[in-house]
This record gives C-alpha cells, structure tokens and sequence, in this order.
C-alpha cells in the first residue's frame, strides 16, 4: 500500500523573502504599467482619472509623437552612438582586462587601482573643462565628440567586471594552450573572449542602458537638434506653460522599449555559468 509523500512544511523565511520578492517586482513593473496606459489616453482623461484604465485607445499619441518629435532622428542618433561605444569600450576594456587579469607586469595593480579611480570621478566634476577642451578641438556638436566621453566613462565598470571574469577563468586552460604553442594574442581571442561570453553580456548591458539614458553630456555637448538623442530630445515634450502628457509618456515608452528588448533577449545569458564544465576534476 502506498502512502501519500508528506510535504515539507514551509518555513517562515521563504514566505517573507517571496513577499518581499512580490513587492519589489510591483514596485519596479507598476510604473511601466501606468505609463503605458496613460500613453493611450487624451488629455482630458488623464486629468479626470489618472490611475483608470483607458476607455478609448488613442494609438495616435503614439504616431504624433514620433513624427512631432522627431522620435525617428533621435532613435538613429542613440542607436548609433551607443553601439559605437558599447563596441569600442568593450573591445578595449576587455583587453585591459585580461592584461592586468592573466599576464604578469609589474604595474598591473597599479594600472587596476588605475581605472577603479576612474569610477569614483562624476561627470559633474569634469563637464566644463571637458567642454572647454572640446570646443577648442572642434569636438562640440559632434557625434564623436559625445562617444568620447561616453566610452571614457564606460571603460572602468566594464574593465573592472571582466577583470573578475578573466581572473576566475581557470590557469590550466592557458597553461595547455601555451604548451600547445598558443601566444599571448591566441590565449586572448580563442580562450579568453569565447569563456567570458557571459561578462560581456553583463558588461555590455550595463554600458548600453547607462549611455541610452544619458542626458547631461548629450545635452550639454549637442547643439544641433538633428545630432540630438533619445534622452534630450524627449525633454522637448515639456514646455513652460503646458506639457502633452500623453505624447510624452508615448515617447517615453518608445524610448525605453530598445533596452528592456535587449534585456528580455538576453537575460538567460547573463545568469548562466562562465565555465561550467571547462575543466574537469
């Protein structure tokens, strides 16, 4: 005769961390949730009743906001901006990264110390003289004016994540490649990058949600509306006397859309392990 498994009782723990886990994905998604109802409403009806459900959808918010906007311009503009520097800071980062993770000099501690300052500087501290520099070179009211700080800026993070992921990488993978004749440059593009597949994800994302959202350096260092990103070009939504909410919460679900995108897709590459199974015993 068989008998029913008995459950294991629940413990008081886990029933606090799931509420609290609950609360915070409310938290965090309730937001959106209001923004995107909003953005399909009048105005009318967002002053009557602000946190109701839309009677009517007015999908041409939606469509006056991008060409009023100039939604389309913009979204090239940060397209274009941050890919370059999610490539270029990347690529880089990731070589300083394995340089002061994996070869032996003398100043590779200095050189991380180095960059981790570089994480301690706020733009705030730098923005005029890096402006008052820029327009000397010519580099105000340019796209490659803007990438320059913003890959400045990413640098560090991404250096100092991956140097955590080249460090945990085990030493016998670069010991056999060497005895099999591999170089410096071999261990590096056929070991190193295919294993750090994972703190490129985290890096990446990080440095393209941070620079996607940037505002200060794109409004202080752009003067020309047609250079203009995402971020500053959704200010114009926001006048002095009066502001179209609906258009405004419309671009701005236009505008974050790219990034919880990009992470939707990549999500499960982000938490799965770096080297599982890479070296056996």
């Amino acid at each position: 005769m068989q008998t029913k498994k008995s459950r294991k009782p629940v413990k008081p723990v886990t029933v606090i961390l799931y509420i609290f886990l609950i609360a915070l994905a409310v938290i965090y998604v309730a937001p959106l949730l209001w923004m995107l109802s909003v953005s399909f409403k009048d105005n009318a009806g967002v002053m009557a009743a602000p946190f109701a459900l839309p009677e009517v959808f007015h999908w041409e918010n939606y469509q006056q906001a991008w060409t009023m906007g100039k939604l389309g311009t913009a979204l090239v503009n940060s397209v274009l901006v941050c890919g370059i520097t999610l490539v270029v800071s990347l690529f880089f980062g990731a070589m300083a990264a394995f340089a002061i993770a994996r070869m032996r000099w003398k100043l590779s501690e200095a050189a991380h110390t180095f960059f981790l300052i570089g994480m301690m500087v706020p733009v705030h501290c730098i923005l005029i003289p890096l402006f008052v520099r820029f327009a000397g070179l010519g580099l105000t009211n340019s796209r490659v004016g803007l990438m320059i700080p913003y890959i400045t800026f990413s640098l560090p993070m991404t250096i100092f994540l991956l140097t955590g992921f080249f460090k945990s990488m085990p030493g016998e993978l670069f010991e056999a490649a060497a005895i099999d004749g591999c170089g410096i440059y071999g261990c590096f593009f056929r070991i190193a990058l295919p294993l750090c597949r994972t703190g490129f994800f985290v890096s990446g994302l990080m440095t393209f949600v941070g620079n996607w959202n940037e505002l200060l350096l794109a409004m202080v260092f752009i003067s020309d509306p047609v250079k203009k990103t995402l971020p500053v070009t959704l200010t114009y939504f926001v006048g002095p006397y009066a502001t179209n909410y609906v258009q405004m919460f419309a671009a701005i679900i236009i505008a974050i859309a790219p990034t919880v995108i990009v992470y939707c897709l990549f999500s499960n590459q982000i938490v799965e392990g770096l080297t599982t199974g890479a070296v056996k015993g």
